[in-house]
């Protein structure tokens, strides 16, 4: 099937004539189960409850099912390999019925009218493939921010002086990106698996893809918290490493152009060289900079790939 008529069915596919849509948060984790049994509850405050909650992570022990069972809507919780675009195309392939699904960092507090308002938004733009909110604070640039006060930061938000209701980006950011499910259907598209374990790049890669279809956007009037916890991240190696074979694989794939993928790695590896003498409590910049290198070095004697990490430490 060419863009041009998968386009056209997802055009007419994703204009409802109803008021509802079905709507699923799909969350991906892993080793981070004391914040899930502490932000999931929070989901209970939003004027328009979802659906269902799917939850996919690497083992059972990574969620308490007792405190997800009073959630007022459907959770349901699934296992399976461990790595970010896996477990969100686990999410996807066990959601046929939805018609979003909004995928959220299991650290990312909404605003109590995001869902409603997201609703509304889908419904009124029906070529919108991809929405994504405004996130007032965000802890994945500093040390994090604790839970007290993202939900404090969330209660004393201002209402949005910009009334314009959307605005078309570049990406959606992973921590809060919804997506439409009928073109994702008809054209099979998924997250691509061969960024594996924290996946970097992964919601621009995945965005660029879905801009074939349809528009990506963002609105002042879907606040939420990035709280930026830094329990169960992957290493600074592996992070490291990804900071250079990430960029150049969407390059290579034609998702990220080559002056943003340059720019993107020139950016982190300066940071690290200048900061790995001094560098702030909660990065290791010194394993982030031999990830770099190691990168580098792979690249040099050309078997750089993003799925390189799997073999490291």
């Amino acid at each position: 099937m060419n863009i041009e008529t998968a386009h056209a069915l997802t055009q007419h596919e994703a204009a409802p004539s109803w008021s509802k849509l079905e709507l699923v948060i799909g969350i991906p984790s892993a080793g981070r189960r004391d914040i899930i049994g502490e932000v999931m509850p929070l989901i209970a405050q939003q004027t328009r409850l979802p659906d269902e909650i799917v939850i996919c992570v690497p083992t059972s022990d990574d969620v308490d099912e007792k405190t997800l069972s009073r959630l007022p809507c459907p959770v349901r919780v699934l296992v399976s390999q461990r790595g970010l675009c896996r477990q969100r195309n686990a999410i996807l392939d066990a959601v046929p019925e939805a018609d979003i699904v909004l995928f959220l960092d299991d650290d990312f507090l909404l605003g109590p009218s995001y869902l409603a308002e997201m609703e509304q938004l889908f419904l009124k733009n029906p070529d919108a493939e991809i929405l994504t909110g405004t996130v007032i604070a965000d802890g994945i640039n500093g040390p994090g921010i604790p839970l007290a006060e993202g939900v404090d930061l969330l209660r004393n938000a201002e209402s949005p002086v910009d009334q314009t209701s959307t605005v078309e980006t570049y990406s959606g950011y992973g921590c809060n990106l919804a997506v439409r499910m009928s073109t994702l259907r008809i054209c099979g598209l998924r997250f691509d698996e061969n960024l594996p374990f924290y996946g970097w790049l992964e919601d621009v890669d995945f965005s660029r893809t879905v801009s074939r279809f349809g528009r990506i956007l963002t609105s002042p009037r879907l606040i939420g918290v990035h709280l930026g916890t830094k329990v169960g991240r992957t290493s600074g190696l592996r992070f490291g490493y990804s900071q250079i074979a990430n960029p150049l694989y969407l390059m290579q794939k034609g998702t990220m152009s080559p002056r943003h993928a340059l720019s993107q790695m020139a950016r982190n590896l300066a940071a690290n060289l200048v900061k790995a003498r001094s560098p702030e409590p909660w990065i290791d910049r010194k394993s982030r900079l031999r990830g770099n290198l190691l990168a580098l070095r792979d690249l040099l004697a050309r078997r750089l790939a993003p799925q390189n990490i799997e073999m490291l430490d």
